[in-house]
């Protein structure tokens, strides 16, 4: 825990955004009180490739879940565009409310026809690499970070986010999961079952994560048995 006493005003935000108080409460939401609500958060997704200096794969993740459902979520992108020069605006906020969509960038599909697998950079296996081989894709692309994955997916660079592994935790995937949801996505462990985010659920994501966009059916058909079989939930 850090002593109060040394961190400095300017960097506690006290705060609101009028960019967002100036959108309406879904209707579904006005009467949830604070207590029933369960923040997921990982103040800094993308660990290993943070030490190794790839800063465009560090996210923070902020997930709200109500009725074990993500139903908000927050992906800040603290190093966005630190390649870009001296006078580039470094870093960037997504967010969004399921019943209000998402906000903070362009959406943007896959290109069609094109099967593009976005997977982990650092924890791949052996089963990892048979469920993408399955999906026979175009390309892959291994990244860094579940919030930067899902990106990949929102901002049209890949059309499935496939991880058949049980690395994953549920702050990894609440805040993204509000996000994708709120744009017609659809994220699920490898084996098609939702996420529950109520307080007392296990953290660990432990069937891994299937998640796309568009066209989740057809990414689904094709996640082979033996590696269902071998992840249990």
């Amino acid at each position: 825990e850090l002593p109060t006493d040394d961190v400095t005003e300017d960097l506690i935000e006290d705060g609101h955004c009028e960019e967002i108080l100036k959108k309406p409460c879904p209707a579904q939401y006005t009467g949830i009180k604070e207590e029933e609500l369960v923040i997921w958060v990982d103040p800094l997704d993308g660990t290993k490739e943070y030490t190794e200096g790839l800063l465009d794969h560090v996210t923070v993740l902020i997930g709200i879940a109500y009725g074990g459902k993500a139903i908000a979520g927050v992906i800040n992108q603290p190093y966005y565009n630190y390649e870009a020069g001296a006078n580039a605006v470094l870093g960037r906020t997504i967010w969004g409310v399921l019943g209000m969509g998402a906000f903070g960038f362009q959406l943007t599909e896959a290109p069609a026809g094109k099967h593009i697998v976005v997977t982990t950079r650092s924890h791949s296996s052996a089963l990892v690499n048979e469920c993408i081989a399955a999906l026979n894709p175009d390309h892959v692309i291994r990244v860094g970070g579940a919030g930067n994955k899902i990106i990949q997916l929102i901002e049209g660079k890949a059309s499935a986010y496939v991880f058949a592994s049980p690395g994953c935790k549920k702050w990894d995937t609440c805040a993204p999961e509000a996000i994708l949801h709120a744009v017609g996505g659809k994220i699920t462990d490898i084996r098609g079952n939702s996420f529950q985010y109520n307080k007392e659920v296990k953290h660990m994501n432990s069937a891994g994560v299937l998640a796309t966009l568009r066209n989740y059916d057809y990414y689904a058909s094709r996640i082979p048995n033996t590696v269902k079989e071998s992840l249990v939930p």
